[in-house]
This record gives structure tokens, C-alpha cells and sequence, in this order.
């Protein structure tokens, strides 16, 4: 004689037999995207870091070191971002960073060649609140008259922005990898560079 299954053994079989498919690539696609103000917050973070900061200062004089002292030679901003009386950075900054047997407090190096942003738009990092940062970033007038997209070119493949993830002996990295900065980075330009209220 065939016993009819109980309820639990009904629902364990049925368990069993029900396997869901694995959702298809567009319903991945359709995922919600990140927050872009959140998005924005990271880019913040990186733009904030000392590697940024240092080259993007509040006033004429670039900064150095892991805590963003003022440049010991005296260097100012000059005309095009150079140093005083045009003398260029790579007086002393080469196309690379010096060998770590070379121990610290050596000059770092780039292969674009080292400079500030220009006197007339100097495109300042430091000591900005969210929206500010967000507003400059932003505005072709202050951020060196690049569009959403030229921006996005910028930090995703200049040389004197990759450095700041690899800035040689004793250096602090930029503390949040470049592929996760970009990725914020387009979330946020991807939604129209929406700025934080405050």
C-alpha cells in the first residue's frame, strides 16, 4: 500500500526540484547603480588624498610628503604651472621615480613631467567641503576647460595622475585603488556630476 507524503515531505521534495535559473546578464545589467553623490564621496576621498593635494594647494607653494608640509626649496607657482621665472619642475623631478636604494626624501618622478595647474586655474583639492570640490570639478572655467568626458579620460589614464598609485619609496599610495576611483567616477559623471548638499 502507497502512503500519501505528508505536507513537510511534499515541500522538501518540492525544494528539490524547483531550481531557479540564474538570472540573465540583462537583469544583472538592470541592478541598481550606485549612489552617484556616494560615488561622488570617493572621488573626494582620492582628490583629497596627500598625492593629490600636494599639486592642487591653496595657495602658490606645492606641498610634499605624506603629511602635505610646505615644498622645502621655496617653489612657487609660476606662468603654466612652472616654477618661479619658468624654471621647471623637472629641474629636480625626473620622467620616473628615483630607486628605493636611493632611500628617501629623493625628488619623485613621472613620465609627463611634473608641474602645478596653471596660476589662472589652479584647481585647488585642499581644504574644499563636497560641494565646492564638486562645483569646480565641474565647471570648464576652473577645471583646465575640460568637458565631463575629458575628465573622465584624465584621471583613467594620465601618467601624473597614475602616479599617485605608485609614488615610490616612502610614499603613501592614493588610498583607495585607481579601478574603484574610476568606477566612482564615472557613477558620478555617468549621472550628471550631481553635487552633495553641503
Amino acid at each position: 500500500m502507497i502512503r500519501p507524503l505528508s505536507c513537510s515531505a511534499l515541500l522538501v521534495l518540492f525544494a528539490s526540484c524547483s531550481h531557479a535559473p540564474p538570472p540573465s546578464p540583462a537583469a544583472q545589467a538592470a541592478a541598481p547603480a550606485r549612489d552617484p553623490v556616494s560615488s561622488f564621496q570617493t572621488v573626494r576621498t582620492v582628490l583629497q588624498s596627500p598625492r593629490c593635494v600636494n599639486c592642487h594647494p591653496t595657495g602658490d607653494a606645492p606641498l610634499q610628503g605624506d603629511d602635505s608640509h610646505v615644498h622645502h626649496q621655496n617653489i612657487q607657482r609660476g606662468e603654466g604651472g612652472l616654477g618661479p621665472k619658468g624654471l621647471s619642475c623637472a629641474a629636480c623631478h625626473g620622467k620616473e621615480n628615483p630607486p628605493a636604494s636611493f632611500g628617501a626624501h629623493q625628488p619623485p618622478g613621472v613620465s609627463e613631467g611634473w608641474r602645478l595647474p596653471e596660476k589662472e586655474m589652479p584647481l585647488v583639492f585642499a581644504g574644499l567641503g563636497s560641494r565646492a570640490l564638486c562645483e569646480q570639478l565641474k565647471d570648464p572655467r576652473r577645471n583646465g576647460h575640460k568637458s565631463m568626458p575629458a575628465l573622465l579620460e584624465h584621471v583613467e589614464h594620465a601618467p601624473l595622475v597614475l602616479w599617485g598609485w605608485s609614488p615610490g619609496f616612502a610614499r603613501k599610495p592614493v588610498p583607495i585603488p585607481h579601478a574603484e576611483f574610476v568606477a566612482a567616477w564615472k557613477a558620478w559623471s555617468d549621472a550628471g556630476g550631481p553635487c552633495p548638499q553641503e
